[in-house]
């Protein structure tokens, strides 16, 4: 059995999925872009402002759920360019300060509304 988990507090969904997922006691994100909750606009200014603003759309979510990022067991994050990977990991330290959770990064050709990095998770009940 599965449960949607959405809140107006992360952006909407741009297609068909869900913002997030409850199943078998854990919480699965959709990837989370640097958008906007109240406008839907992606944020520029660098890779680690969208990072903030991604990490910020995931505690979003998290949060409608009564969960916290210390509860992420596994992230998976999208970098548009590898050479933004000290710049990217500087600002997710910040929200994963101790205990951080697996993670693997790759690079990919493109991101959805051309993102600079787009991160999912998974968490832990």
């Amino acid at each position: 059995m599965k449960t949607i988990v959405a809140t107006n507090q992360a952006p909407q969904a741009i297609g068909p999925y869900s913002q997030g997922v409850k199943a078998n006691g854990f919480l699965f994100l959709s990837g989370q872009l640097a958008l906007d909750p109240v406008t839907g606009q992606m944020v520029y200014g660098g890779v680690a402002m969208q990072t903030r603003q991604v990490l910020t759309n995931i505690k979003a979510v998290l949060d409608k759920e009564g969960l916290t990022l210390a509860q992420v067991v596994k992230t998976t994050v999208f970098l548009h360019d590898m050479d933004d990977f000290a710049e990217m990991n500087k600002v997710y330290a910040e929200f994963f300060p101790a205990d951080p959770p697996a993670r693997s990064t790759v690079q990919v050709v493109r991101l959805p509304k051309d993102a600079m990095v787009e991160i999912e998770v998974v968490a832990a009940y």
